[in-house]
């Protein structure tokens, strides 16, 4: 399906069948974005599934890193239409790699009959517990935060601070922050546990905005570039430590239905990040500041229901 929205993008000859193309790429990637979770929870759990999330989220960080930069590169030598063959082409080479090297991880006995009943079935379940319904909420607060950053990241950089083609620097330090956030927690999260690491991120980034939001404040809502770094770089660390970590607590119950269970995590946390997304994005007024107040208010709503999922007791 993701291969067929490409091709109608790439052949297009109006807008409308262009964007017909996109919703057909974005329904055909829906499978693929659900799919490795449950073939990773199938295989680990608790906070050894953290530690591989962990991981993968710091191989995933380099598409945002390297994605500007490809995409400006590609359209600059072939036109926008080069930007849909480069994904048409690694679509192809990722669905050969996967039909070749990717062995079953779901037990034949363990496979549930495709049906509606089944499905509401598994969605009721799926809300029924307290752990994963606290941190897909968590998961999609904070999320908010982050998906407005990247809805805005542009404007911040090249109109706020007029950094012109330097953009996709600076938006890859940042990225770059959320990497190593991933590869530490991957390293620690054995020792010192899920909670314990993201409820402290949490802290920290609450901490960190609330302390910026000072002098952004004073300086009209746009302090010098350099802090804002020096701000946003370590908040994106803690987030490279909270995504492998919520999504890992919230399917700890759901093994034994690790592909609705991650469907739905995925959705209903989206769901939750969206509009959120669009209100920190549709702040942006020339500053910085609805940044750093997306991050301290959106932290401390997801701080105040990871407390209410653990029942106010953090434990490791």
């Amino acid at each position: 399906i993701f291969i067929a929205g490409c091709l109608l993008s790439i052949f297009a000859t109006d807008f409308t069948v262009m964007l017909i193309g996109r919703v057909l790429q974005g329904v055909g990637v829906s499978g693929p974005r659900v799919v490795p979770v449950a073939i990773v929870r199938d295989g680990y759990a608790g906070r050894a599934m953290a530690r591989i999330m962990s991981i993968i989220m710091a191989v995933f960080i380099l598409v945002p890193t390297l994605a500007p930069a490809i995409g400006q590169g590609a359209i600059l030598l072939a036109g926008w239409r080069a930007t849909f063959v480069l994904l048409l082409v690694m679509a192809v080479i990722a669905a050969v790699w996967f039909a070749l090297r990717q062995p079953e991880t779901l037990a034949p006995e363990a496979r549930r009959e495709f049906s509606l009943r089944n499905i509401i079935d598994g969605i009721r379940e799926t809300l029924s517990y307290r752990v994963t319904l606290g941190y897909t909420i968590t998961m999609g607060l904070i999320f908010g935060a982050f998906i407005g950053y990247l809805s805005s990241a542009q404007q911040v950089f090249q109109e706020a601070y007029d950094t012109g083609v330097y953009f996709s620097l600076y938006f890859a330090v940042a990225a770059l922050g959320i990497g190593s956030g991933s590869i530490t927690n991957s390293r620690l999260v054995m020792r010192l546990g899920m909670r314990l690491l993201s409820f402290r991120a949490l802290l920290f980034t609450i901490a960190a905005s609330a302390v910026f939001a000072v002098p952004a404040y004073l300086m009209d809502g746009l302090p010098p570039l350099w802090s804002f770094m020096v701000w946003l770089t370590p908040v994106f660390f803690c987030m490279g430590v909270l995504f492998g970590n919520l999504k890992a607590m919230a399917l700890e119950p759901l093994g034994h239905m690790a592909g609705m269970g991650t469907a739905m995590i995925g959705s209903i946390s989206t769901l939750i990040a969206l509009p959120l997304s669009r209100l920190v994005g549709d702040a942006f007024q020339g500053d910085v500041m609805h940044l750093v107040l997306g991050f301290l208010l959106l932290g401390i709503a997801s701080a105040c229901v990871m407390l209410w999922t653990e029942k106010g007791v953090i434990k490791t």
